[in-house]
């Protein structure tokens, strides 16, 4: 059995804009449309967690958000994972959390750290491959609310910045890339979180990219 680690935020957990913040059907997931296309051999993990930043602190929440302080208990409680599946940066560009695209890529870069250098304490398993997926473009909403909260014209253009600053990041380290607004947009309605169709397509576009990761890596 191979296992993938899917890390990530409420576009991982699954946040339906069109039912008022509650979840997707199974199904319409991405990391379930993902498995679904890769087989039964594959364990996969889907850890979203709504507001989770790459490594800030968010203390309007009722847990603790920081992505770098949680993902070494994800990687230890899933061990010995194949693949991690990153896809976090959407909640940095709040402008009190960081506010910039390129905050996002320098915690991308301390988590690639944080899974490569995980002590796993398995005889023989090798370290995880990481393949680090830009997040969608924000879009503009008539959430007043939102618009205010995220200053989402400016959120907007930082949000289009994720794909290039992600992608030198991958390649720096030696990871694989995937720009997940190169198939899926945010939905108008709160310009953050997506429809059904547009979470399926990200992991239906995820298939033959995480198949040659693990062909590559043996594991499938």
């Amino acid at each position: 059995m191979t296992t993938i680690l899917c890390y990530g935020d409420s576009l991982t957990w699954g946040t339906n804009p069109e039912d008022n913040g509650l979840r997707h059907a199974y199904g319409d997931r991405w990391p379930n449309a993902l498995r679904a296309g890769l087989g039964p051999r594959i364990d996969l993990v889907a850890d979203g967690m709504g507001g989770r930043t790459t490594v800030y602190d968010d203390h309007t929440g009722d847990c603790d958000r920081n992505g770098a302080r949680l993902l070494s208990s994800a990687l230890y409680s899933n061990r010995p994972a194949s693949l991690v599946i990153l896809m976090l940066g959407t909640n940095d560009l709040k402008p009190q959390i960081a506010g910039t695209a390129a905050a996002a890529a320098l915690g991308i870069r301390r988590c690639i750290e944080i899974i490569r250098h995980h002590a796993h304490r398995l005889p023989g398993a090798p370290s995880p491959s990481v393949l680090v997926v830009a997040p969608p473009l924000l879009v503009p909403t008539g959430n007043a609310f939102l618009t205010e909260m995220l200053d989402m014209p400016k959120a907007i253009a930082q949000s289009a910045r994720f794909a290039p600053l992600y992608a030198e990041e991958a390649k720096m380290a030696g990871c694989a890339f995937f720009d997940a607004g190169s198939v899926a947009v945010a939905s108008p309605i709160d310009g953050i979180h997506l429809d059904a169709a547009n979470t399926r397509a990200i992991g239906a576009a995820l298939i033959p990219v995480v198949r040659s990761l693990l062909a590559e890596a043996g594991g499938a």
